[in-house]
């Protein structure tokens, strides 16, 4: 049976209103934790301490999702953000005890070669570097091509596939980055795993921030996004609501390397709000919902960006084609090198995309 927890009463922060420090000490706890696709346990646990005292009920489903959920009216909204991060898994432990993995959600290889990760044991965690073969005994026109995933290996210290076995390192074992969460220049910061627990930090500031809503809001921590908006797509079927907003991180075009053709969405302007991603493959979000999220900004002063996207999907591409069709939006903070371990965005944009969010639900009874 899915786990239910009743609670009572809830607290009030700060008058509704979460200063940034407590927004980026939020992102910095969650970005720091580990959880790949289908192993997503610390972090759910960090989210249900921080929602529990603005909300009526939180359950656990089957997925492994959580539900916690403010009861009031109509209309039913879903909010959505995905709690799984890229990672690897161990594939296999050769005779010398060097660890060959496969890719859980979505990399570029080259970002992976010669990082330290981290191996979740059922011993607790072992530390082990990404190698390759060493480019002083490669063919010139090897050393100009990328090393791909397949090439690497990960160096845990063993000295044999019987050692890596003792220090529990086995088949399955799930392995993330050792990356910490760090401030940089003026409000941006750097870390692990923003895709996407910038959209779990954007959610839960919003139900510490929603007031006078008339609605009744599921806020859903999806699980195995990255390996196909799995837990969006039964949360949503479950839920059936009247309409969804996913809260993610969207890629930029505004560093080198990047023409503003291919992507137009520039750090430190605004939440960005998906019009469509993926060239439509994804979701093109309805003109009602549009009008509404453009509503909830305008009128609260709210900077904001139009996103057409070329690639990449969200939680809301799931729930938009769950039962006979659910209205659904996208808000995003514009994010630097997502999928990499070292993702960056502005604190500035981020409370900026918690303000939008609330600041929609308050109003979503005049749109559905």
């Amino acid at each position: 049976m899915p786990e239910v927890v009743l609670l009572s009463s809830r607290t009030i922060f700060n008058n509704g209103v979460e200063n940034m420090n407590d927004l980026q000490h939020l992102l910095e706890r969650l970005s720091n934790a580990h959880g790949v696709s289908g192993y997503e346990g610390s972090v759910r646990q960090i989210v249900e301490e921080e929602v529990k005292p603005y909300v009526d009920e939180i359950r656990i489903d089957r997925m492994g999702n959580l539900i916690a959920t403010k009861y009031a009216g109509s209309p039913v909204v879903m909010l959505a953000a995905h709690m799984d991060e890229v990672g690897l898994m161990t594939k296999y432990v050769d005779d010398k005890g060097f660890v060959h993995f496969t890719k859980t959600g979505g990399w570029f290889d080259q970002t992976l070669l010669n990082q330290r990760m981290i191996m979740h044991t059922e011993n607790g965690d072992i530390y082990g570097v990404i190698g390759s073969k060493p480019p002083h005994v490669m063919k010139e026109e090897d050393m100009k091509k990328p090393v791909k995933a397949d090439e690497m290996f990960i160096d845990v210290g063993a000295t044999s596939k019987e050692d890596a076995d003792k220090i529990g390192v086995k088949v399955g074992t799930p392995i993330t980055p050792d990356m910490e969460f760090k401030p940089l220049g003026n409000d941006r910061v750097t870390g692990k795993a923003f895709d996407n627990r910038a959209g779990c930090t954007m959610l839960i500031g919003a139900l510490k921030q929603m007031k006078d809503v008339k609605a009744t809001v599921h806020a859903v921590f999806t699980v195995q996004e990255e390996v196909g908006l799995k837990g969006a797509r039964t949360s949503a079927f479950g839920l059936n609501p009247d309409v969804a907003i996913a809260t993610d991180v969207t890629y930029t075009g505004d560093h080198p390397g990047i023409k503003k053709e291919e992507a137009s969405i520039e750090m430190g302007k605004g939440p960005a709000v998906t019009v469509s991603d993926a060239e439509g493959r994804g979701i093109i979000v309805p003109e009602r919902v549009l009008k509404w999220l453009k509503e909830a900004a305008e009128s609260n002063n709210i900077p904001y960006q139009l996103d057409v996207g070329i690639g990449g999907t969200t939680d809301a591409s799931a729930i938009y084609l769950t039962r006979e069709g659910i209205p659904s939006g996208v808000i995003s903070p514009p994010s630097r090198y997502i999928h990499t371990p070292v993702s960056v965005l502005s604190m500035e944009d981020l409370e900026n995309c918690v303000k939008l969010v609330a600041r929609a639900v308050e109003i979503v009874d005049r749109f559905f």
